[in-house]
């Protein structure tokens, strides 16, 4: 049982980036990169069931930690952001630039937490709380990305083909 403890927090604080002493989310949303190549290949369904399975987990996760640590949603639990830019990620046009794109706009929605990210924050306790504010956030960015991608017409992005 402690293991499986130990193995929860080592994913919760996103392989040890959560650990990093300044920006632990931005690190942990750095993650998310190369979990986005990972999943990019897979089809518009495969990737959506994949990053619901990822969420799922990620409450267990984040539910277990918290309780180790005794803190909720202590600043070294990155799975949610992980899991926030995968979110954004979806299908979004291919290169660089959409990643980069993906990273800031996620970062900048996660930390502002416009209406109404913050109020759910604060009344949502546990494991779901601290996933669904960060998946709202990736919701939020995902909407922008897509926006984007649409008004510049965007060729390689996938819905465009």
């Amino acid at each position: 049982m402690i293991a499986l403890r130990k193995l929860a927090r080592f994913l919760a604080f996103g392989f040890g980036a959560g650990k990093a002493p300044v920006a632990p989310g931005t690190f942990g949303t750095l993650v998310g990169i190369p979990a986005y190549l990972l999943l990019q290949p897979l089809s518009a369904l495969t990737y959506a069931v994949t990053v619901l399975a990822l969420f799922a987990l990620g409450v267990w996760l984040c539910q277990v930690t918290e309780r180790d640590l005794g803190v909720h949603d202590h600043p070294g639990i990155v799975w949610d952001e992980i899991v926030g830019y995968l979110i954004t990620m979806f299908m979004a046009p291919s290169g660089w630039v959409w990643i980069a794109m993906g990273f800031f706009l996620f970062r900048l929605f996660d930390i502002w937490k416009p209406f109404p990210i913050r109020q759910i924050e604060r009344r949502i306790q546990g494991g779901f709380g601290n996933m669904f504010d960060d998946a709202l956030a990736g919701f939020y960015a995902l909407a922008v990305m897509q926006a984007v991608a649409y008004l510049f017409n965007t060729p390689n992005a996938p819905w465009m083909s």
